[in-house]
C-alpha cells in the first residue's frame, strides 16, 4: 500500500452514491412530554407553515424537532493492515467494526472520530481526510469515516471493545462485520487502494 502520509493530500473523486435497500425500522421512542414545561405533547402540523407533524406542546406551544444523529469514526491503517475492534456491547456484541461512535456536542466530526478511535481502540492516530459519508435515513443517522494513519501498532481497548486487531484485506472477517456502513466503507477503501487513488464516497443505505 502507498504510504498513508499520501492520504492527507490525496485528491478526492466525485461522490459515488448507491442506494442499498434494507427493511425500515422504528429507531426512536416518540416524544411524550414537553421538555420545557412537562405537559403531554400532541402530534400535529404546526401553525408556522411547517408541512410535517411535530410534537407540539398545547400549554407553552413549544415545537419539538427530531434531527439525525452523527456517527463518526476512522479507517485506521498500519502499513498494509486496517485496525478493527470487536464489540463488547450490544448491538452486535462480538462483531467486528471500525472504531466509531456518536458525535458529542462541542466537537467537530474529525475531533469526534479521533476521540472514538482513542476510546474504543486506545489507538493513537494522525487524521487524514473524510473518506465516506453514509446516510442511514431509516434509523435517523449519518455515518462519517475518516482515513487515519496509526502512529503505533500498540492498542489499549476501552470497555466497549473486547479486542483490537490489525487485519490485511484477505484476513477481514467479512461475515462478522457489525454494520453495513462499516462493511461498505471497508469495501470502498480496499477498492480505492487497488486503484491507487482514494476518493470521497457518499452512500445512501435505505
Amino acid at each position: 500500500m502507498p504510504a498513508m502520509a499520501d492520504a492527507t493530500g490525496m485528491q478526492t473523486l466525485p461522490p459515488l452514491c448507491a442506494p442499498f435497500p434494507e427493511n425500515r425500522m422504528t429507531f426512536r421512542s416518540p416524544i411524550k412530554h414537553c421538555r420545557e414545561c412537562g405537559t403531554a405533547v400532541v402530534y400535529r402540523i404546526p401553525d408556522d407553515g411547517d408541512t410535517k407533524p411535530r410534537a407540539v406542546c398545547p400549554a407553552c406551544h413549544t415545537i419539538h424537532y427530531e434531527n439525525p444523529l452523527n456517527v463518526v469514526g476512522t479507517v485506521p491503517v498500519w502499513r498494509d493492515k486496517v485496525l478493527l475492534c470487536r464489540r463488547a456491547i450490544e448491538p452486535r456484541l462480538g462483531k467486528w467494526t471500525l472504531p466509531a461512535g456518536f458525535m458529542e456536542l462541542n466537537e467537530t466530526t474529525a475531533q469526534g472520530a479521533e476521540r472514538e478511535t482513542d476510546e474504543e481502540a486506545g489507538a493513537q492516530i494522525q487524521m487524514g481526510p473524510l473518506f465516506s459519508l453514509l446516510n442511514v435515513s431509516h434509523v435517523g443517522q449519518v455515518h462519517l469515516f475518516y482515513l487515519a494513519k496509526l502512529l503505533s501498532d500498540e492498542f489499549h481497548p476501552g470497555y466497549e471493545t473486547l479486542e483490537a486487531r490489525l487485519f490485511g484485506e484477505d484476513e477481514i472477517p467479512w461475515d462478522e462485520i457489525a454494520f453495513r456502513t462499516v462493511k461498505t466503507t471497508l469495501e470502498r477503501f480496499f477498492a480505492d487502494r487497488k486503484a491507487g487513488q482514494f476518493g470521497l464516497h457518499c452512500v445512501d443505505i435505505d
